[in-house]
């Protein structure tokens, strides 16, 4: 049975569940009040997942700070610095990101993500998917000059200690049963866009052996595991912040090299506005892989419109097979634990909208 009909990983925290993490941070609560609250929220939300009629099921990622921060809380050797990114949209400019710089050497204390495989498998939301961040996202943001070249001699050196990190957590998620991985990148995004690679030619940076670097990274991370019955995924977006983003491009200028050389089973690409430009792209995916469209943006609150999203998939369909074509929200809705500014209701009603259209779609395929 093919997924038709996906969330793509965040969803947006529940007012308690904020509170608490606030009342944990300021020493308030303890550990065990706050899981007990992020259980609890799991627990709605995968209830409601189920009831909308979702293929796949998703923890939401009530218990991180943000989609990548697994990785400096359960890896010593970050330090509590970020880079600047220039971020557009609703009170946009230079901000931080909520990745982590290296100041150390990398040691995994534990799994990043332990905790979220053992309630999904207890409340036995079946199927359901794990995000992890790719390794390629960490290189730009974690390899800070003057600081990081202190414990790696260079950024090839950091992304192989990052590749064997992330591989070791596929490695023991196909072992725990988990059906669906899902790689997290939006970082790629920075390879499309024009304006980003004319600042890392500027930098004395090559934007395509840079990219070249990150695909053959993030293919390391699963390349020899057994897959069978596991589903591989990536999400290319282009940054998720509170409605906020930080790229703009078709995927015209990475689409052939990604598409092929990135070993895969599916791609979560954002389709919502004009920003990721035109479906021309997916003619060149390989016949073997399919394409989650993300269709519904997250960003805002305003429901779109079921025929026009039934019409855009109909689009999509002439450059490849729509039996191998799905469609999920843009992006996550909550990237950072504050989230996008729209509300839950909002955020389930175009759940329902991605259900809805997806059984109307396809309910005779396959």
């Amino acid at each position: 049975m093919r997924l038709r009909a996906e969330q793509v990983g965040s969803l947006l925290r529940p007012p308690a569940l904020l509170a608490a993490r606030a009342d944990y941070a300021s020493g308030r609560i303890g550990l065990a009040d706050l899981t007990a609250q992020e259980d609890a929220a799991i627990r709605r939300a995968v209830a409601r997942q189920q009831a909308i009629g979702l293929d796949v099921f998703s923890d939401g990622e009530m218990r991180r700070g943000s989609w990548l921060t697994g990785m400096a809380d359960s890896v010593d050797g970050f330090e509590p610095d970020s880079v600047m990114l220039e971020w557009h949209g609703p009170g946009g400019g230079r901000e931080k990101t909520t990745a982590r710089i290296v100041g150390g050497r990398l040691h995994k204390r534990r799994m990043l993500s332990g905790a979220e495989v053992a309630l999904m498998q207890a409340i036995h939301a079946a199927p359901f998917k794990i995000t992890v961040p790719a390794p390629s996202n960490f290189v730009p943001t974690g390899f800070k000059p003057g600081v990081t070249e202190a414990f790696y001699r260079d950024r090839d050196e950091l992304l192989a200690d990052l590749v064997a990190i992330v591989r070791d957590e596929i490695q023991w998620l196909i072992a725990q049963g988990v059906g669906y991985i899902q790689l997290d990148a939006p970082f790629y995004s920075h390879y499309l866009d024009p304006e980003h690679r004319d600042r890392m030619k500027l930098s004395g940076t090559d934007p395509d052996a840079e990219f070249d670097a990150a695909v053959a990274g993030d293919n390391a991370t699963f390349s020899g595991l057994a897959r069978e019955g596991v589903t591989m995924a990536m999400h290319v977006c282009r940054g998720n912040s509170r409605s906020r983003w930080y790229t703009e491009g078709g995927y015209d200028l990475i689409a052939e090299r990604l598409f092929t050389r990135l070993d895969v089973d599916r791609f979560l690409l954002e389709y919502d506005t004009e920003r990721s430009g035109t479906f021309e792209p997916l003619r060149l995916m390989p016949r073997h892989k399919d394409v989650v469209l993300g269709l519904i943006t997250t960003k805002e609150p305003a429901l779109e419109r079921e025929d026009d999203v039934r019409r855009r998939i109909d689009q999509a369909a002439r450059y490849m097979p729509i039996e191998r074509l799905a469609i999920s929200p843009q992006c996550g809705f909550a990237s950072i634990a504050a989230g996008n500014l729209l509300s839950e209701d909002d955020q389930w009603k175009k759940l329902e909208l991605v259900a809805r259209v997806a059984r109307k779609t396809w309910t005779a395929s396959p």
